[in-house]
C-alpha cells in the first residue's frame, strides 16, 4: 500500500466535501462557438523523498497553448468519460501505462477561454517508469515538486488585458520551464482542495 496515495485520497475526500468561492475559472472569455470537453491527468510520482508532479511542454507548432507547459491531456473521444480520456492521452504522448495510475478522481473543472471545458483526473504513479515523449504532441517532459505547485506562497499572481477584459493569472519557474495559464490555474484549485501544505505543517 502507498502512503501517499492513502493520504492524498483522505485529503482530496475532505477537500470535495466543501464549498469553495475563489476558485480560479476563465469561463467569463470563453468563446461559446468553439467548445470541447477535454481531460488532463494530474499524475502524482510516488517519490519517498520527495512527491512531483508529471509535466509535459507542448510543440510551438500546436493550434493551442503553442509551447505552454500543460498536464498530460486532451479532447474527450466520443464514448469516452474524463478519465478514460486522460489515461488514454497519457499513454499517447507519454507512453505511461494506464494501469500503472492508481486513480484517486475527478476534480474541479477548468473553463478556458479558448473553448475547452477541463477535467483534471488525479492518480499517483510509480516513480521512474519507462516514460517516451511523442515528438508530434510533446516537446519535453519533466517533474515539477507536489510541495512547489500545491504551495500558493510560490504562485506569481499577474494580470493582462485580454478579449476586453482585465484577465488575472499565476506563474511559476522551475527548471527553466514556465508553468503558468491554465495548468497553473488547476494547480492552484487543486491546492485549495487538497491543503496539501497545511496537512504537511
Amino acid at each position: 500500500m502507498s502512503a501517499l496515495f492513502d493520504r492524498l485520497q483522505a485529503l482530496f475526500e475532505q477537500g470535495h466535501a466543501q464549498e469553495f468561492g475563489d476558485l480560479m475559472s476563465d469561463a467569463r472569455f470563453a468563446d461559446a462557438r468553439r467548445t470541447a470537453d477535454a481531460a488532463v491527468l494530474i499524475a502524482v510520482t510516488d517519490r519517498a523523498d520527495e512527491p512531483s508532479v508529471l509535466l509535459t511542454q507542448r510543440p510551438t507548432t500546436m493550434r493551442d497553448h503553442p509551447g505552454q507547459v500543460a498536464f498530460p491531456g486532451g479532447k474527450l473521444e466520443p464514448g469516452e468519460d474524463a478519465v478514460a480520456a486522460a489515461l488514454r492521452e497519457a499513454h499517447e504522448e507519454l507512453a505511461l501505462d494506464p494501469q500503472m495510475v492508481r486513480l484517486i478522481g475527478t476534480t474541479d473543472r477548468y473553463q478556458t477561454g479558448t473553448g475547452f471545458d477541463i477535467t483534471p483526473v488525479l492518480g499517483v504513479i510509480p516513480p521512474d517508469l519507462p516514460l517516451m515523449a511523442c515528438e508530434r504532441e510533446v516537446e519535453s517532459w519533466f517533474e515539477a515538486p507536489l510541495s512547489l505547485l500545491m504551495d500558493d506562497r510560490n504562485w506569481r499572481r499577474n494580470s493582462v488585458f485580454w478579449k476586453g477584459a482585465e484577465r488575472e493569472y499565476l506563474e511559476i519557474e522551475h527548471g527553466g520551464y514556465r508553468i503558468w495559464g491554465v495548468t497553473a490555474a488547476i494547480c492552484y484549485n487543486l491546492s485549495r482542495r487538497l491543503a496539501w501544505m497545511g496537512a504537511e505543517r
